[in-house]
């Protein structure tokens, strides 16, 4: 069926690098090709303990940033598999924004290669993406974070559950927010559906981007509300 779906996106779509559109790359390979692929920046320790944010320098204890010392978290850790930059903000931005699904193989690849192995170290009950407002979901037609959460969910066999978590209220972008603007923006703006008791169970949350921790903060305590034992945090990239 992969192979059906390759063949047919390939006859769709040129087998060119939909960033540089210069070099070869198939659908199989995201449409990015090796040499924009080489910009991509994997997050090594040494990174805040709390957000995942990566410290550049030579540090051989855990650390947690001063970001976090500031805030309420309700989740217990956060981790991107790559740094938001270059190649791969501009593939999550074409993504999300102008329905570059093309993509989606790309951004999840990058997720599920560095998410797997930590997740198989515990386990979890279930994975859930960041949901849309209905409304912004009409406009979009897609969720990225559900997208990308269906990938991890295949990769890990974690049941996957959308059904969960909903966004109760629609909220202004937050891409020229401050970090307090964000959180006050977030504020009640996702619960956990009616009747839905989580009873102890330990969540993945999947976004595409972390920047702040607004967003996911605010799902994480949702689910706290509903009975979560743990939330824990996996998008594709982090903010600087």
């Amino acid at each position: 069926m992969i192979g059906v779906l390759t063949d047919s996106l390939n006859l769709l779509y040129p087998p060119v690098c939909q960033l540089c559109h210069e070099r070869r790359a198939e659908a199989r390979e995201g449409f990015v090709c090796s040499q924009c692929w080489s910009h991509v920046r994997f997050i090594r320790a040494p990174f805040c303990e709390r957000c995942g944010l990566p410290f550049e320098g030579n540090l051989t204890t855990n650390f947690v940033c001063t970001n976090c010392h500031d805030l309420e978290l309700y989740f217990t850790s956060a981790r991107s598999a790559v740094v938001a930059k270059t190649v791969v903000l501009e593939a999550i931005h074409h993504f999300k924004y102008s329905n570059a699904l093309w993509f989606e193989n790309f951004l999840a690849n990058l997720l599920v290669r560095e998410a797997t192995p930590m997740l198989a170290q515990a386990k979890w009950d279930y994975i859930v993406p960041v949901p849309l407002h209905p409304v912004k979901l009409r406009e979009r037609e897609f969720n990225q974070a559900a997208l990308l959460a269906e990938h991890l969910a295949r990769a890990t066999k974690i049941p996957l559950n959308e059904k969960i978590l909903q966004r109760v209220h629609p909220t202004s972008t937050q891409t020229l927010l401050t970090r307090e603007a964000r959180a006050a923006n977030m504020k009640n703006a996702f619960a956990v559906r009616r009747g839905t008791k989580l009873d102890g169970k330990r969540i993945v949350l999947v976004d595409d981007v972390f920047t702040t921790g607004a967003t996911t903060n605010a799902c994480a305590q949702a689910l706290q509300v509903a009975g979560a034992a743990e939330v824990c945090v996996w998008t594709v990239a982090r903010g600087l």
